[in-house]
């Protein structure tokens, strides 16, 4: 039993309760998720099973999108409307659809962000959040993120809407936080959906009810939500050869991505990489049948 499952969060679960309740339903311990959702954020939460779980660490890297509210009015420690108080604000002038865009374009593109330290992010190899909740000072360094797109889709007084495409690594938190801040006013995260993660969207996410009903049955191939990387068909003969760990040479091919899904007669093995100099195939992940 292997493969991948789109699984719908609800709001109130953590990830971690959500590995639990699939392992539950398919009776198996070897079970794990990609990209974290705090338990208050709800929607697409992709999580492997079995021989699966060896590619997770690709599933994270993909881009995601995002549709957040943001409150104005209010700035928490948490950077969402669960945390504690620490500014407010209750008069502004509104702001029109073109000032609020205005703002959004400055966020698009390349830009450093600073992970909120309620957070997971490690710091020295321990949580961020473990360590504010032992009392201990957190600073987070801030890094590169790249958001594709950041639409508004609505606007009140006192809240945004907005859609947001964006890359790994980025936490909409902060970037509530920042666009608040860009125009003038305290700013939180008061509600979350992540509608697309890579391959996995909302639409087609099955609620755990769905799930507890379809068991295995609704685990997914999982080299078709790998999408982003190239496919290669290493030659049936050089199979046995990639299981083991070596190379084979191939020339007269031009290697698109960085990591490649490699299948054998049909059959999807494993996580290859192309060496141009050496000409060489060489396994990086092995799967096997």
């Amino acid at each position: 039993m292997s493969g991948f499952l789109n699984i719908l969060k609800p709001p109130g679960m953590s990830s971690h309760d959500i590995v639990g309740y699939v392992r539950r339903v398919l009776h198996t311990k070897k079970v794990g998720h990609a990209g974290t959702l705090d338990p208050a954020a709800t929607g697409v939460l992709p999580v492997a099973v079995g021989t699966a779980t060896r590619l997770i660490e690709y599933l994270e890297l993909t881009d995601k999108t995002y549709r957040a509210e943001i409150k104005l009015g209010i700035a928490t420690d948490s950077g969402d409307d669960t945390g504690r108080i620490l500014t407010s604000q209750t008069d502004w002038s509104d702001f029109d659809k073109s000032e609020i865009e205005a703002v959004l374009e400055k966020f698009t593109g390349k830009i450093r962000q600073t992970p909120p330290a309620h957070s997971a992010i490690k710091i020295n190899g321990q949580r961020a959040c473990d360590l504010l909740r032992a009392g201990k000072e957190v600073e987070v360094p801030s890094r590169e993120i790249t958001i594709y797109r950041l639409e508004l889709l609505s606007y009140s007084h006192d809240m945004l809407l907005i859609d947001c495409d964006c890359s790994k690594g980025t936490y909409i938190r902060s970037l509530c936080q920042d666009i608040g801040e860009a125009l003038g006013v305290p700013a939180t995260m008061a509600f979350l959906l992540r509608r697309r993660v890579g391959d996995f969207s909302v639409e087609n996410a099955l609620t755990l009810e769905e799930l507890a009903a379809k068991g295995a049955e609704a685990l997914l191939p999982a080299d078709e939500y790998l999408s982003g990387m190239q496919r290669f068909d290493l030659n049936p003969k050089r199979e046995k050869a990639f299981g083991n760990g070596l190379s084979s040479t191939v020339r007269n091919f031009t290697a698109e991505t960085e990591k490649l899904r490699v299948y054998a007669d049909g059959h999807f093995i494993g996580i290859g990489r192309y060496d141009k100099d050496r000409e060489e195939i060489l396994p990086v992940k092995v799967i096997g049948r």
